[in-house]
């Protein structure tokens, strides 16, 4: 796998070590013409006929299937559109449905965030019963019973790079009559996953991260083919309407996971993650991968051996995290912003999380030893010892 190849693909400012890819990723040197030929000369120029002659509302299937192939999805499984928030709510939503005599929901304290808060406000929406129970994430396979109606995970802890073990758990829920929600938003592009090995029954992810599809990229939705004709939509949307253009004043769900659209598709946006996973379509996920594992190493390495003042919030072993080091760090927020000023680009975590993304497409060893070498240079000198570094951002 030639990485190297990999790394010319993407716009890099001269002198940055960017290790925010797990947030945001670098714009692909192919994303802005794509970009320009869809607004000049498809919008531009063939106006709302594009809409057929340019294939843009075939492109959420279209673009669903290159990311099934990295996700280990069935062909026809996946489609693109909208925000990771309204995914959650579709999968969860659709889950509960399928499993009607149960109300038990259960994730971890360390899901992300708005995956909690779209489970609260369903449920809240419902008001059937349900309940929706938090454990801390090694406590989870301790908590699959006989009453759990959805697991819902994050498969990596956007805080740590924890990795839950998919499979086991998948196959536990599965035992006692649960479905399984997985939420691969650190997990696409960043490792292998095997979706329909596992027999997940549902997945979401976005693409603005490890993909590259660039801010506002549209998520996606994962079906498993079992449930494709008979999981509910919840938020029926006229895209998802077996014959949007007909204008039926009754919603009737499309067929399989297509009911799973919902509004029209972000068509630029697209046109940049389409560029995007040109990138990917010449990528082996496991060299991906061992390739993570062994940058990861020398970067925990290195910063251990210069940095006393850090301590390592990821798991050692590298199997048992995605492709993230994190570290913690009392003064964290400030210095990140010292390595920001410095050109070595990560982000921060409430409360004490400095967050590093191990990317390989366009991260390689000089770029970590670079970053060694900074992170060092910061805490050995408290570099990160001023007022300024301590002003909190609208974004950490």
């Amino acid at each position: 796998m030639d990485f190297a190849a990999t790394k010319r693909m993407f716009e890099l400012p001269e002198g940055m070590v960017y290790l925010d890819g797990n947030s945001l990723g670098p714009l692909p040197r192919a994303a802005a013409g794509r970009v320009a030929r869809t607004v000049e000369a498809e919008w531009g120029e063939m106006l709302i006929t594009a809409w057929n002659k340019a294939g843009w509302m075939a492109q959420p299937r279209e673009l669903g299937d290159r990311i099934g192939r990295l996700i280990g999805a069935e062909p026809g499984s996946v489609v693109l559109g909208d925000t990771l928030s309204i995914k959650v709510y579709q999968a969860l939503a659709a889950a509960l449905a399928l499993n009607p005599g149960r109300r038990k929901v259960l994730s971890d304290r360390g899901n992300f965030p708005t995956d909690l808060y779209m489970a609260e406000g369903l449920i809240s929406a419902l008001d059937k019963g349900h309940e929706l129970v938090t454990v801390a994430p090694e406590e989870v396979a301790s908590h699959i019973d006989d009453d759990l109606a959805v697991l819902m995970l994050t498969e990596v802890d956007y805080r740590t790079g924890r990795k839950h073990d998919m499979a086991a758990l998948t196959r536990a829920a599965h035992a006692v009559g649960a479905l399984v929600i997985w939420d691969l938003a650190h997990s696409a592009g960043a490792l292998p996953v095997d979706l329909a090995g596992v027999q997940a029954d549902f997945a979401v992810g976005c693409t603005y991260k490890f993909l590259n599809g660039g801010p506002g990229a549209p998520a996606f939705i994962y079906v498993n083919p079992r449930h494709a004709d008979t999981a509910r939509p919840a938020l029926s949307g006229w895209l998802g309407h077996e014959a949007p253009f007909a204008f039926d004043l009754a919603y009737r769900p499309g067929e399989g996971v297509e009911r799973m659209r919902v509004g029209t598709p972000p068509v630029i946006q697209m046109a940049a993650l389409d560029a995007a996973l040109d990138i990917w379509d010449g990528v082996d996920m496991q060299a991906l991968r061992d390739r993570a594992i062994a940058l990861s190493e020398r970067f925990i390495e290195g910063v251990e051996a210069a940095c006393d003042g850090l301590t390592l919030a990821s798991p050692r072993d590298p199997e048992a995290r995605g492709s993230q080091v994190s570290f913690r760090f009392e003064e964290g927020y400030a210095a990140m912003q010292a390595l920001i000023d410095r050109g070595v680009i990560g982000d921060f975590r409430a409360p004490d999380i400095m967050r590093f993304g191990i990317t390989p497409l366009y991260i390689d060893e000089a770029d970590i030893d670079r970053a060694v070498k900074v992170i060092a240079e910061v805490m050995e000198h408290r570099l990160w010892d001023r007022p300024d570094y301590r002003e909190r951002a609208a974004v950490t």
